[in-house]
């Protein structure tokens, strides 16, 4: 039986810190949570030698579309492994990579290239994909191209889901356009989460797509019919709905860091979840900078779109995002939950939480909350 015991840690809950722990793996999982001076007998394990350090479970990213040059859209099993190794090294212990609209004969090719990659990881595990469109709004496109994006069918999603072997876990769509119901009940139907995003609809159309099945929304704010105080739209239903679930980026570019801080006072805590959305280039040094097929600069802590300077995706990490969420008034716990336990919920996945019989995908935490270890079914990454 192969053990891990990781001695001396600042535990972090769901609601606390416990200081002075120990957390003992046995064959991938947790297998027991105790006081330091319980667990000191245990003789036979690897023993990780903390000073007091934070010890959480693995952040989990759901909206990814690239990390140190890597991402789905180059189309081949060898970029996801690559990303995925990065990412792990970085505090991820779980993605979704994300496509971008694109035409559906194309969207299934570059699906059907990638499927390889599933059950190889020596990082992050790859949950599912997560399609972003193609049955998107031409209203909100954000930088995605008016040519990438199709009339809701469910048969191009029934194709895509074949291509994908199954591995599709998220669809970001508009709610509001044509045909879109039986692409819904399609995705519940087979365990798919369907997020409303790149969307132009009222709040009228809105309540009735939660009413539907629709109960999440892809980057709150961003690219969604925005809050008005007579035309509520998307982002005011996202607000207003405790039942509704949230995608917030916090970069500080893409929402405002007090709305960010704010959104935790009128949505419970277990409906927010901390995402990226960054793009392949993130974590690069040298330039030039490519994401999805066209130039990129960093300027003012994001990517824009070289030629427009429209803003394109974050150069976000997780870790980094959980150190803004502190900064901006969320406790460690309540940070740590928006990072993995909520997405994890979400996703149905087993991980995200320091409980005994969970998966051990685990990080260690210096004071500053930098990522020390990696691990990922109790071996370090």
């Amino acid at each position: 039986m192969n053990k891990l015991l990781i001695k001396n840690i600042s535990l972090i809950t769901k609601d606390t810190i416990l200081e002075k722990h120990s957390l003992l793996v046995e064959d991938g999982k947790i297998a027991r949570i105790a006081p330091t001076e319980q667990l000191s007998h245990i003789s036979d394990a690897s023993v990780v030698q903390a000073e007091g350090e934070y010890l959480a479970p693995g952040l989990i990213d759901l909206h990814i579309h690239g990390f140190a040059g890597h991402g789905p859209e180059q189309a081949t099993p060898e970029a996801l492994l690559e990303m995925s190794a990065a990412l792990a090294k970085h505090g991820v212990t779980a993605f979704c990579p994300t496509l971008y609209a694109e035409q559906p004969q194309e969207l299934a090719v570059k699906l059907k290239k990638l499927v390889p990659s599933f059950g190889k990881e020596k990082g992050a595990k790859i949950i599912g994909f997560h399609l972003e469109g193609p049955f998107i709004s031409p209203y909100k496109l954000g930088v995605m191209k008016p040519q990438d994006i199709a009339a809701p069918d469910v048969k191009i999603l029934e194709k895509l889901y074949e291509a994908a072997d199954g591995h599709i876990a998220a669809v970001t769509l508009a709610p509001e356009l044509k045909n879109t119901q039986p692409i819904i009940d399609f995705c519940l139907k087979h365990h798919i989460l369907p997020q409303a995003g790149h969307t132009n609809a009222t709040y009228e159309e809105f309540l009735y797509a939660i009413k539907t099945g629709v109960k999440h929304v892809t980057h709150l704010f961003n690219a969604m019919s925005p809050f008005h105080h007579r035309a509520p739209g998307v982002a005011g239903g996202a607000l207003m709905h405790p039942e509704v679930s949230c995608e917030v980026i916090a970069d500080g570019v893409h929402v405002h860091p007090h709305l960010v801080s704010f959104l935790r006072t009128v949505k419970p805590l277990d409906k927010i979840v901390l995402v990226t959305d960054s793009l392949l280039p993130t974590g690069l040094e040298d330039g030039p900078f490519v994401a999805n097929g066209e130039g990129v600069i960093f300027e003012a802590g994001a990517w824009h779109r070289t030629f427009d300077h429209v803003l394109a995706g974050s150069a976000l990490t997780m870790a980094q995002g959980v150190r803004n969420l502190v900064a901006w008034g969320y406790s460690l716990p309540q940070a740590i939950q928006c990072a993995a336990a909520n997405p994890a919920q979400l996703m149905n996945w087993p991980a995200g939480k320091l409980t005994e019989g969970a998966p051990a995908d685990l990080i260690l935490l210096d004071k500053n909350l930098n990522v020390l270890h990696t691990f990922i079914n109790g071996q370090e990454k």
